[in-house]
């Protein structure tokens, strides 16, 4: 996702809303929502703020700022840019974390057998 208004639309339909919906919800039209999320308007600091409140998302990403977080693990670094890991629990991103390193020790030990 390249911009913000991309981002707009796609965390409100992955959290259900419809345009009207989320519009009423930060207090714009519709008009101006839809004009965010085709790039031809960007919301305030203020509006921006109320976006990322209602879909239960941080500004950093919002604005589509990739943060590594402190105790972030490295493997999860690898599936960061990865579409919809970071709406997986913490348990079903460790499961597939696991399941990619046996994979990986297993290519790895048949490779050396060669």
């Amino acid at each position: 996702m390249s911009n913000i208004g991309n981002r707009i639309k796609h965390y409100r339909t992955l959290r259900g809303y419809s345009q009207k919906e989320l519009a009423e919800k930060i207090g714009v039209s519709n008009v101006v929502l839809s004009r965010y999320e085709s790039s031809h308007r960007t919301p305030d600091n203020d509006t921006q703020i109320k976006i990322a409140d209602i879909l239960e998302i941080s500004l950093d990403d919002l604005n589509g700022r990739k943060v590594k977080k402190q105790n972030e693990e490295p493997d999860a670094l690898m599936f960061r840019d990865k579409a919809g890991f970071d709406e997986l629990s913490p348990e079903e991103q460790q499961e597939i974390m696991d399941l990619v390193n046996d994979q990986l020790d297993f290519l790895i030990e048949r490779k050396k057998k060669k």
